[in-house]
């Protein structure tokens, strides 16, 4: 999968970003490299907070998992 992300320089160092896509997820990190990892702990934990509150699948319907 892939997502945008908006990076922002804070003036007295470090990073923060948003992800568009997926509404309050945020992080920080020091440097790019532990941004980069708190982005990937932040996606992971967004996406299974909305899989949690996802309606229920009629039972007619069909669910199919994709890679993207």
């Amino acid at each position: 999968m892939k997502l945008r992300v908006v990076v922002h320089a804070e003036t007295e160092g470090g990073y923060w970003a948003e992800v568009p896509a997926l509404p309050g997820c945020f992080t920080q990190g020091e440097t790019m490299a532990k941004l980069r990892a708190n982005l990937r702990e932040a996606v992971a934990a967004t996406l299974e907070v909305m899989q949690e509150r996802a309606e229920p699948v009629a039972a007619e319907a069909r669910v199919l998992e994709m890679a993207l």
